[in-house]
């Protein structure tokens, strides 16, 4: 071996020494012999540093993954003695071998075994114990095999081919019949020698036997003297948690509900005896998660078991199932109370599954009712957030414990539908007392009150949010609820989570204001003062930022009274913050689109008339669009590109929030009707000019595209004479991700303005097109995946362009173009239907080719078309799905392959028996398709039945590709 190279394998080893180390590894794999070099390092212990073992592994490994089949029969034997020699060779070793070589050496096992054991090997796990017998060193890689044979076999995280599959279902048949039952006697042995010395190889075992109880016969291990030996583990502190995820796994195998039931009953019995049912707050809290996920096991199975005999109709045997359930709720509540939350996550789902079993029954018991109060009861406690947690820097704990309060929002709408009125009552004396008192509660208290209230809106659900009519006494318990919360003062209480909850709330039961409005202004002033929009807190300030745009929309017919008093008090709030270093604004610029948004809406939706309107939005947007003009100049002069890039964003914020404002107007308030054109049309004239700036191109002019947008929707034909500039401007010097993203505008003025643009689209046409190829020609690097992807994507742009123009009646564009620059649009078309491996864009390509067919195709067609039709768009309809890139088990390009069918059902359409006697004469002929194919073909095509021909053409090439 290459001693210098191996040198590079120790991790502390400087950059050229690995570079040279995995060089070496690379040629080892391909070279045909370099694995036995490896395997006689190994077996013969020649190499004594950690890493140069794993490499001789690894080699193996890779010979026995990629090359065994090649391998001689007394080569594969020599791969087998190697292997059985170093085992042999760990049971001498003074100090065992590294955990890392251990696993590895485990893998490489697993490997042989998968690709042996069936042919070569069946005595495979015999010749292993033969050499381990019960040495510590021997059984502890004898586990480890198991675990890799195990994870090669069932994880369920490894991705198997059908192949793979099949020949695992192969083993484990064999394995069952050969040889599990002397495994399991192995484990025994095992657990029987080493449970009161060697911990570690008690639990390696414990492991080995969770992993294989899912798909082995359970009563090997589901048996008295088994079973006994686990329960004794339960009270050794060092054992207990391994056995007790070996109890789950037995547990949770499926089998017969009887059986089930009689199974988990035992257990259950030695685990009380054992004391194992009181549970300690103190307790080893690691054990407990584990126990806790046990008693889930048990409670779910109990479950399982209970609607299996219930759909059999034996009442009985289901009784007795649920007497069982039942007996085992007053664990599962000390469980779901515990103070840790891993705990009580743990037994969420049985908590969950005995609701919903309660749910099912007519009638409950009374202990049925206090069990139900008593989990509700829990789920108000474990909702509530601990002294640790973080509110600023929220990080995994945090995390952990929102997820866990989803767990439990799960448990309060399953509360809901076993009994919402004991929930309503249970929320409503928790929330009143609380806010009683609100100003002496600490902050968790008085955040999951009214976070209580805040859930009651999911837990009772109702249409369109409608809380506060129908039922009588639900509308006033909400009603009530909702009264204190805004009229007690708890606004102002000193902690963000309230703050954000109490926020949170008030939107999620908007409609409260509408019968009675009278807090309205209240709540307003929350919003708009250092409770909400002014808080101290950025995060506060932000979120309250969209819940203030939500609540304004929601009650924009009570809000006419307060306009003007609001437009006022959020004026500084608007105020575009200008690029100068340490001015610190209350709202980040996506904040303030929210603001824009809501004084849009404020004005628009007002009962104002028409010229009020205007002067409001008229003060909303001057001020943006004065600074616009300022910011543009300073821009233009800006040297420093960290300047300039300030500047651009700065402007590209005000563009979009004058963007924002337009969104409050609809079809029942349209800009005109509101008096407003004018002042946007103010804008377009004010913004567009910044299209010629020379300087942070891409960001300025994505702001003003996306304005355009929102113009073209709200302005309609008053924005047409501002196209062309901006279209002249749009297309000087740009990029690929320019057009890309300015296609998408012109295929909306096409779609949506049609004739009326059809001279500026004449005009505009062939530039475009001149830019777009320009970009698509660019020499570029032949592994550069993203400039690869990127003339895909504007490929694909360019064809949904022309596939506009064609759907939008419009062909008169491309026709009165010059004929060398038609016939070059129409060689695109076809190319992209043929030559480029991307179904997305062919099905686009094959869409535009039928269109103008259907348009060009007919006798009084353009002169020449019917030419092209033959001698290029009926090949096309052949070329592209006889090509391997065209794979017809993806659903992308079978989407293309009917619409390629469509194709030529228009070209039939337009040119009848004349297209019939060309496919039967000439063109498929020519494809050396037999004659009753070609007469097969012909007569699917004259179907009537579209339908018909699209799945005849899908076989057709199934049939035609090799």
């Amino acid at each position: 071996m290459d001693e210098q190279a191996l040198l590079g394998l120790n991790p502390n080893a400087d950059a050229d020494f690995r570079q040279r180390a995995l060089a070496y590894f690379e040629q080892l794999k391909i070279s045909q012999d370099a694995w036995q070099v490896c395997a006689e390092a190994l077996a013969q212990r020649i190499y004594s540093d950690d890493h140069v073992k794993f490499f001789c592994f690894q080699v193996i490994e890779h010979q026995i993954k990629f090359k065994y089949s090649e391998l001689s029969e007394v080569q594969q034997q020599l791969i087998r003695e190697t292997l059985i020699t170093w085992l042999q060779a760990q049971m001498l070793n003074p100090q065992p071998e590294k955990t890392f070589i251990r696993n590895k050496a485990a893998q490489v096992f697993a490997l042989l075994f998968v690709t042996e054991y069936l042919s070569k090997w069946p005595k495979f796990f015999f010749d292993i114990l033969s050499v381990v017998d019960l040495n510590p060193q021997g059984v502890d890689l004898y586990l480890r095999i198991l675990m890799a044979v195990d994870a090669e076999l069932v994880d369920r995280d490894v991705v198997h081919t059908s192949e793979e599959a099949r020949r695992n279902t192969l083993l484990k048949d064999t394995m069952r019949e050969q040889c599990i039952p002397s495994l399991v006697e192995s484990w025994y042995q095992i657990l029987q020698n080493y449970q009161y010395t060697n911990a570690e190889l008690t639990c390696q075992c414990l492991e080995v036997v969770g992993a294989y109880v899912s798909w082995i016969d359970l009563s090997l291990i589901a048996n008295e003297r088994f079973i006994n030996m686990l329960l004794g583990h339960m009270s050794v502190e060092v054992l207990r948690e391994e056995a007790c995820d070996c109890l789950f796994e037995i547990v949770n195998k499926g089998m017969d509900p009887i059986d089930k039931t009689k199974l988990v009953e035992s257990l259950c019995q030695v685990l009380q005896s054992a004391g194992l049912f009181s549970i300690d707050q103190e307790d080893d809290v690691d054990f407990l998660a584990r126990f806790s996920k046990l008693v889930n096991g048990m409670g779910q199975a109990l479950i399982t078991s209970w609607t299996k005999l219930v759909k059999s109709g034996d009442m009985k045997s289901a009784q007795d199932t649920l007497q069982a359930i039942e007996a085992k709720v007053a664990l599962m509540l000390q469980l779901l109370i515990h103070e840790d939350d891993d705990i009580s996550s743990n037994i969420v789902g049985f908590c969950y599954d005995y609701l919903h079993i309660l749910k099912q029954l007519s009638l409950l018991s009374d202990q049925q009712k206090a069990n139900v109060e008593a989990i509700m009861l829990a789920v108000m406690k474990k909702l509530t957030y601990d002294e640790e947690y973080n509110f600023e820097h929220e990080g995994e704990d945090e995390a952990m414990f929102v997820e866990y309060r989803k767990q439990l929002k799960l448990l309060l709408d399953r509360l809901a539908q076993v009994s919402p009125e004991l929930l309503l009552a249970s929320v409503r004396r928790v929330f009143n007392t609380t806010l009683q008192n609100w100003q002496a509660t600490r902050f968790m208290e008085v955040e999951v009150a009214i976070r209580l209230l805040y859930m009651l809106a999911e837990a009772l659900p109702v249409s369109h949010g409608a809380h506060f009519s129908g039922d009588v006494s639900k509308a006033s318990a909400l009603q009530d609820m909702m009264r204190t919360l805004v009229t007690s003062g708890v606004s102002a209480y000193q902690h963000t989570s309230v703050t954000l909850e109490f926020f949170e709330t008030v939107v999620r039961y908007e409609k409260f204001f509408t019968v009675e409005p009278q807090h309205i202004p209240n709540v307003l002033m929350a919003f708009l003062d250092h409770r909400g929009l002014r808080h101290t807190n950025p995060k506060v300030r932000s979120r309250t930022a969209y819940l203030f745009s939500r609540f304004v929309k929601s009650l924009n017919k009570q809000m006419n009274s307060f306009i003007e008093d609001v437009l006022n008090r959020i004026q500084d709030l608007l105020e575009l913050s200008p690029p100068e270093n340490g001015y610190q604004a209350l709202l980040s610029s996506d904040d303030q689109l929210f603001i824009y948004e809501t004084a849009g809406v404020l004005i628009v939706n007002s009962e104002y008339s028409a010229e009020r309107k205007q002067v409001l939005m008229r003060n909303l947007l001057t001020p943006l669009m004065e600074k616009f003009k300022v910011l543009l100049e300073k821009l233009m002069m800006a040297q420093d590109e960290d300047r300039q890039m300030a500047l651009a964003d700065c402007l590209n914020h005000a563009v979009g929030f004058a963007s924002r404002t337009s969104k409050a107007f609809s079809n029942k308030q349209t800009v005109k009707q509101c008096g407003c054109s004018e002042v946007y049309l103010d804008c377009l004239q004010t913004f567009l000019p910044a299209l010629s700036c020379p300087l942070q191109k891409e960001v300025i002019r994505s702001g003003v595209r996306t304005f355009l947008h929102r113009m073209i929707i709200c302005l309609e034909e008053e924005v047409l004479p501002f196209i062309p500039s901006a279209s002249e401007h749009m297309l000087k010097d740009c990029e690929g991700k320019d057009l890309q993203e300015f296609i998408p505008l012109i295929n909306q003025i096409t779609a949506k303005f049609k004739t009326q643009v059809s001279p500026f689209l004449q005009q505009m046409f062939m530039p475009l097109l001149h830019a777009i190829f320009e970009v698509l020609l660019r020499p570029a690097e032949e592994n550069d995946q993203s400039a690869a992807l990127e003339k895909q994507m504007l490929r694909r742009s360019y064809f949904a362009f022309l596939q506009t123009v064609t759907g939008s009646g419009m062909s008169e564009v491309i026709a009165n173009q010059d004929a060398e620059n038609v016939e070059r649009v129409l060689f695109t078309i076809i190319q992209g239907a043929v030559d480029y491996p991307d179904p997305i864009a062919q099905k686009t390509c094959f869409i535009i080719l039928s269109k103008l067919v259907e348009l060009w195709g007919g006798k009084d067609g353009p002169v020449g078309f019917a030419d092209f039709v033959y001698k290029h768009i009926v090949p096309a309809c052949f070329l592209a799905p006889l090509k391997q890139t065209f794979d017809l088990a993806d659903a992308q390009t079978v989407l293309a392959l009917s619409e390629c069918a469509v194709t030529l059902k228009t070209v039939h359409l337009k040119r009848g028996p004349e297209c019939i006697h060309y496919l039967q004469q000439e063109y498929l002929p020519s494809l050396q398709v037999a004659p009753e194919i070609i007469q097969e073909f012909c007569q699917a095509l004259q179907q009537p039945d579209a339908k018909v021909f699209k799945n005849y053409l899908k076989v057709f090439f199934q049939r035609a590709k090799p």
